[in-house]
């Protein structure tokens, strides 16, 4: 039950204030495309801050609590795709293969890397500089027609509300407005 109520708070009702708020089904996808993408950075603990930044470099383009949330799910990716970008990375470069060893990790952790753990990071981060505008446009094709569906059902307030050309709050004429001046 605990689990239930930790999701519900984390995700799920997050979720819904996003669709009900009324940002465009475009905006969404591709914030949460963006969130993904940066969220799976192969460096831990350094996707809050590269989501911050986009968010203030794109401004009005994505929105920001999507983003947010998307990075916030991309956590366990992003982990598991550590090594495939790391992989990838040496593939491109054609650098050596790094054992993965309990051995490199104890390095990682305690602050001991070596020239050749740094080196294996920079492959993976190579590895994810090249995949992410692949990821990034899968992804935003992939939520677009999503949230294309899903917004409209959850909206709030109608994308583009019809006013009364007229309104009686719109007509407000002075007595001066309508007086003819003898000039």
């Amino acid at each position: 039950m605990a689990m239930k109520a930790w999701l519900n708070k984390k995700i799920v009702d997050p979720l819904l204030q996003i669709l009900r708020k009324g940002a465009e089904p475009r905006q969404l996808a591709f914030s949460a495309a963006l969130g993904i993408t940066l969220g799976i950075f192969p460096i831990c603990g350094v996707t809050v801050l590269l989501c911050g930044m986009a968010i203030a470099l794109l401004g009005s383009y994505c929105h920001s609590p999507t983003v947010m949330l998307a990075n916030f799910l991309a956590t366990p990716i992003e982990l598991s795709l550590v090594v495939p970008f790391l992989r990838f990375g040496e593939v491109l470069s054609g650098g050596p293969h790094f054992p993965l060893t309990s051995d490199a990790l104890k390095k990682v952790l305690t602050g001991q890397a070596s020239s050749e753990l740094l080196f294996s990071i920079a492959r993976a981060l190579l590895g994810w500089f090249v995949a992410a505008p692949i990821i990034l446009a899968a992804l935003y094709m992939i939520f677009l027609p999503i949230f294309k569906v899903v917004v409209p059902k959850f909206r709030s307030v109608p994308s583009s509300p019809r006013k009364q050309p007229h309104s009686h709050s719109e007509v407000g004429l002075k007595k001066s407005d309508c007086q003819w001046k003898n000039g």
